[in-house]
């Protein structure tokens, strides 16, 4: 079971410190399985509950994970098999579709934001002390929301999406919990969930959200938090309908305590309207990224929830990073002021090309998902040979495993780098590789 590794120690401390040693050194490796409780107690010399404790610690701190009669194994941590290495070399001359960056070509100069904060720092230097959240950006976002139908809520800030997840998560959960996440979905939450030691439970998606009697049956297997994509969903494109966020909201009401977060990392560049399952519980987030709308390298994500989460997630921010820097918040605030940004013409032209490759798409037998954002999803029966055959057609897609957990597999093509002439030759290469339509449906 353990190859030629043979764990030591008397204690549950002991014990539990030598498995962890060995999986940090790699002697016991990700999936690994451990000894059951009686038989490894037995080989030790020690009491069963002397073992079993030594698994509640190392389950506590995310090192295993525990699946009932079939026993306990080392956790798959995204620290030793991050997906975003799941990438494929772009030679020279290829086009690459596959990194899911907007288009710089949308993003707004950032020379007079910046310009205008440094000469605001000048006058007032932000010391500490202060507020974490800048006066002007919190009415502002505050009023944005509420456009939007958020309900009430404080503003924080965050460095990004997945920083306000990271935080928001381990404000209500604890290693060994389970979250109810997208499949396929954003593939740096499927590797932050266990990578807090959480455990993943996949969720499929069709172009209107989460499919409702999948999250029905994961509300019931008992997950403690469900994490849902509005809008652009990544890799897909799906956005949540409002009949769809009706009956989620309806399945939540007999489940007040399930954490909730909304990502609408996409709001900015689409058209399509907010509906969220903030409020539905006791416990939620909705968290709002400018990365796609006014650039990455911002590192500012928004984000609301109850008084409860907010407060939580802050006093915890104050003991690390304190806040996200001022200069970036002022800059962020004269680009909203300043209409920098002109929304819908940015959807516009994202949408457009979605959609025209879409199109396209199904105009050649080959059925895809892109219903909103940046990004459209196409369903293969073979992912390694569509993105080796697509390559060797000058296209660098994103295999579908950065992205699934248990759905079929899939590419995923971001529409940002493509002129309206590239279109139809993507179409060709990609109807040339498949040879024909895939499955279509939900997307698991």
């Amino acid at each position: 079971m353990l190859g030629e590794y043979r764990i030591t120690g008397r204690g549950a401390s002991g014990i539990a410190a030598d498995i962890e040693s060995a999986v940090g050194s790699g002697a016991l490796g990700p999936g690994q399985s451990l000894p059951p409780l009686r038989e490894l107690a037995a080989e030790l010399d020690v009491n069963p509950n002397t073992v079993a404790a030594a698994y509640r610690l190392l389950r506590d701190r995310g090192v295993i994970e525990t699946a009932g009669r079939r026993g306990s194994r080392v956790r798959a941590r995204p620290a030793t098999a991050p997906r975003e290495q799941i990438r494929i070399a772009v030679p020279p001359g290829a086009r690459d579709i596959s990194a899911g960056n907007p288009d710089p070509a949308l993003l707004p100069p950032l020379a007079e934001a910046l310009a205008v904060a440094a000469a605001r720092h000048a006058r007032a230097p932000a010391l500490y002390g202060g507020p974490p959240v800048d006066e002007d950006l919190s009415r502002l976002a505050r009023a944005a929301l509420d456009a939007d139908g958020v309900p009430a809520g404080p503003v924080g800030l965050t460095s990004g999406s997945l920083d306000a997840m990271d935080r928001v998560l381990t404000a209500h959960l604890r290693p060994g919990d389970a979250v109810a996440v997208e499949d396929p979905g954003w593939g740096s939450v499927l590797d932050l969930v266990p990578a807090l030691g959480l455990r993943a439970v996949p969720v499929a998606v069709d172009d209107e959200g989460p499919v409702t009697e999948e999250v029905a049956r994961a509300l019931r297997s008992g997950v403690r938090a469900l994490v849902v994509t509005d809008r652009g969903q990544n890799p897909t494109g799906a956005a949540l309908s409002a009949a769809r966020a009706g009956e989620l909201r309806a399945l939540l009401a007999d489940h007040r305590r399930v954490l909730v977060i909304d990502d609408d990392h996409v709001s900015g560049i689409v058209d399509l309207p907010l509906h969220c399952l903030s409020g539905a519980t006791e416990h939620w987030a909705l968290i709002r990224s400018v990365a796609k709308a006014y650039g990455p390298d911002l590192r500012l994500a928004l984000y609301t929830g109850d008084a409860t989460t907010v407060d939580r997630v802050r006093g915890r921010h104050r003991l690390g990073a304190g806040w996200v820097s001022h200069l970036l918040q002022h800059a962020l605030v004269h680009l909203w002021r300043t209409g920098a940004v002109d929304p819908a013409a940015v959807a516009r032209s994202y949408g457009e090309r979605r959609d025209a490759l879409v199109r396209a798409l199904a105009a050649r037998g080959v059925p895809s998902h892109g219903r909103s954002g940046m990004n459209v999803w196409v369903p293969v029966s073979d992912e390694t040979g569509a993105v080796a055959g697509l390559l060797q057609r000058g296209w660098a897609v994103a295999p579908g495993a950065r992205f699934r957990v248990r759905s079929a597999p899939g590419v995923r093509l971001t529409v940002s780098p493509l002129a309206p002439g590239d279109i139809e030759p993507l179409a060709d290469a990609v109807a040339e590789v498949l040879h024909g339509p895939a499955a279509g449906g939900r997307y698991g």
